[in-house]
């Protein structure tokens, strides 16, 4: 077995363990750091916004000699506004200009057959109006609010409203770190990346899910106990799922890195830069929310919990007079953990904890 599975079986186990709800107010910092350099970026920078959504014009060459910075420099000094430009598989140009009405298209038009030396008549002008770009937006906006309310929804029915709001947090944050990288290098956003942004959602759902539905399972009983606070189980829970949400990003991230860095940077297709660095972004931020964002927070949610307090404040107690005797706490016969109907802290890491030998034995018996 590799290092790695060696350790991803160790914390399944639970025989070793990382404590991210103790240092929970790092992780918080750290997010709130990040989260506020991307509102930054945003305000400063603003998205740099496709033709789909500013609207203008774009014009399709044949095939040319001219290279795509001259290009730029053409088109960008025939309309008056940059033009962004990339090279098709045949040899041809594709110039995007925004804020450009029907009346100077043709002008732009004529202009570069002029300067490319293309006849004006094989260049194809379509011209996208700003209205559809405004329809595309309201229309993820409205996507996405429906997306909200049915998580919150379902979570809150299938777990808890602390969940729900915990993951609902996670999302928002997701979502901020994105649009914020997006400002911050100032790539385009189009129709592809406004689906990118649709798509990693449910990726950041899924590894904050599944790690709520082992604290949900861990949880079971917890008050009839006096062995593990809800923290403690939450962080358990956390460790249990690590390395399945490590494999499972960085099998979805090496595609999207491919799409990203290959496609995009080397190769450069820039169109496949819309939607690839949405999803890159995205799914490493779902990746780091659900582990040190989501969970934390329903565990700082739950803690505030009337019953929990007093189960922890037990539990601190049982500990306290454990450690004045000099034993552990954990080693009281006369508490096996969770009742046999209820699953054990131990359940979180894939081990049923089994009673001291002896316990609940008649002397003199068998059984």
């Amino acid at each position: 077995m590799s290092r790695l599975g060696t350790l991803g079986a160790r914390l399944y186990r639970g025989e070793v363990g990382y404590d991210f709800i103790g240092k929970r107010k790092i992780w918080y910092g750290i997010s709130i750091l990040i989260t506020i350099t991307a509102i930054v970026g945003l305000a400063v920078s603003g998205l740099n916004m496709g033709i789909e959504f500013k609207g203008g014009a774009v014009f399709t060459t044949p095939k040319t000699s001219v290279t795509v910075a001259k290009a730029e420099d053409l088109a960008t000094e025939a309309s008056g506004h940059q033009a962004i430009v990339q090279k098709l598989g045949n040899g041809g140009l594709r110039i995007q200009i925004t804020e450009v009405d029907t009346a100077k298209s043709d002008e732009i038009k004529d202009k570069l057959s002029e300067d490319l030396n293309v006849p004006a008549e094989k260049i194809a002008a379509d011209l996208v109006g700003p209205s559809w770009g405004e329809q595309i937006a309201n229309k993820a906006w409205t996507g996405l609010g429906i997306f909200m309310v049915l998580v919150v929804i379902y979570l809150a029915i299938a777990f808890e409203w602390r969940m729900a709001i915990a993951a609902l947090v996670a999302l928002i944050h997701d979502i901020t770190i994105t649009v914020g990288v997006y400002a911050l290098v100032g790539f385009e956003v189009t129709p592809g990346t406004v689906i990118g942004l649709l798509t990693i959602l449910g990726y950041s759902l899924y590894d904050t899910v599944v790690v709520f539905d082992s604290l949900k399972e861990g949880t079971q009983g917890i008050t009839k106990q006096t062995r593990w606070t809800y923290s403690e189980i939450a962080n358990r829970s956390i460790n249990g799922t690590l390395v399945r949400s490590i494999n499972t990003t960085v099998v979805a991230l090496l595609p999207v890195a491919g799409l990203l860095f290959i496609g995009g940077g080397v190769l450069g297709a820039g169109m496949l830069n819309d939607i690839s660095l949405a999803l890159f972004v995205g799914l490493a931020a779902g990746a780091y929310s659900s582990i040190f964002i989501a969970t934390p927070l329903v565990a700082d949610l739950k803690e505030r919990d009337p019953q929990m307090k007093a189960l922890k404040k037990r539990i601190l107690a049982k500990r306290a007079a454990a450690a004045a005797k000099g034993e552990s706490a954990e080693d009281d016969p006369s508490d096996d953990g969770f009742p046999q109907d209820a699953a054990p802290a131990a359940a979180v890491v894939g081990q049923r904890q089994q009673p001291p030998r002896g316990h609940g034995r008649t002397p003199g018996k068998r059984r």
